[in-house]
């Protein structure tokens, strides 16, 4: 009797440890993607000064705009939806980060998956639109609506692309995905073994960081930035912080799909950066494409070349 009591003893403490750690790891991968997307926030604007030929702000800014904005008293609010909606957005890339594998730290990626993490991404949105519709600003439901129909545009690449991968490494298991990669070495990266699906990848990740030419939701000169024109305060500082969610999620998502993870953290951050960069740099040299223009881009080149990429992984 006494021995087993001391092995469900041993047991329970190593539950106990387990379920420990996993929120240790809750706790910190939002954190990590937090100032990580700080860095990314700088190097987009430091990029976009020097192709514009000018300094740049200093290392700090995006934080110090993030507290001052949330320092500022918030003189309307349009309701309780108005508050739930920036909740989502942030919140959407927050559940997201918790399923991306970052070297040390699985979270829920064994629990999750590419779908669960898929539909994740898609909550920021629904949930801007539901804040954005509260407060009834013809400017702001513009610039929702075309929020959404970019969505709609590269989620058909996205898919596209997270089938031609699961299908070729025969899991949905991101962690599974990250370790067939690294056991190949780097002829063993998805973007060596599906180059096709790696540039359809790279355009739906474009669309994805709403970046130039595919941020006409924004479109400041036109609609009064859309759906950040009834956000002030605490409100337009919470989409600063979920920008930085946002960056970063989609660079790191990139990066596992494509480049075999991070076997440590330095090269994880360093392919993470490289990755994001890309889409920043395009972003600064091409002008924004209207609606129709983007949806038919998206629903011809990269969806084109997803399934042609399919079609190799097929054979």
């Amino acid at each position: 009797m006494d021995w087993l009591s001391a092995v469900n003893l041993d047991g329970l403490a190593a539950v106990d440890f387990h379920w420990l750690g996993l929120v240790l790891e809750l706790v910190l991968m939002p954190l990590i993607a937090f100032v990580v997307g700080l860095g990314l926030v700088l190097m987009l604007r430091k990029i976009a000064a020097r192709l514009q030929r000018r300094v740049g702000p200093p290392l700090l800014q995006p934080l110090w705009d993030i507290i001052k904005l949330h320092a500022k008293e918030t003189q309307t609010s349009h309701g309780l939806i108005h508050e739930i909606g920036i909740v989502m957005a942030i919140g959407g890339y927050v559940a997201a980060v918790t399923l991306l594998p970052v070297p040390g730290m699985n979270g829920l990626a064994e629990q999750g998956g590419l779908i669960a993490l898929l539909y994740m991404t898609m909550i920021p949105s629904l949930g801007l639109a539901l804040g954005v519709g509260q407060c009834a600003n013809p400017n702001g439901s513009i610039g929702i609506s075309r929020a959404l129909t970019a969505m709609l545009a590269y989620d058909v690449p996205m898919v596209i692309v997270i089938f031609g991968v699961a299908f070729h490494f025969g899991s949905l298991n991101l962690v599974h995905l990250i370790a067939a990669q690294q056991a190949g070495g780097i002829a063993g990266w998805g973007i060596v073994q599906m180059p096709l699906l790696a540039l359809a990848g790279l355009f739906a990740l474009q669309g994805m960081l709403g970046k130039q030419p595919f941020e006409i939701y924004v479109a400041p000169a036109e609609i009064a930035t859309g759906p950040m024109v009834e956000m002030g305060g605490k409100f337009l500082g919470g989409l600063f912080v979920m920008q930085c969610f946002q960056l970063y999620t989609g660079g790191a998502l990139y990066v596992t799909l494509f480049l075999g993870g991070g076997e440590h953290w330095l090269t994880f951050l360093f392919k993470v950066f490289v990755v994001t960069a890309i889409p920043m740099t395009i972003a600064m040299v091409f002008p924004r494409y209207r609606t129709e223009d983007m949806v038919r881009l998206f629903w011809k080149w990269p969806t084109m070349i997803g399934l042609l990429g399919i079609a190799f992984v097929m054979n």
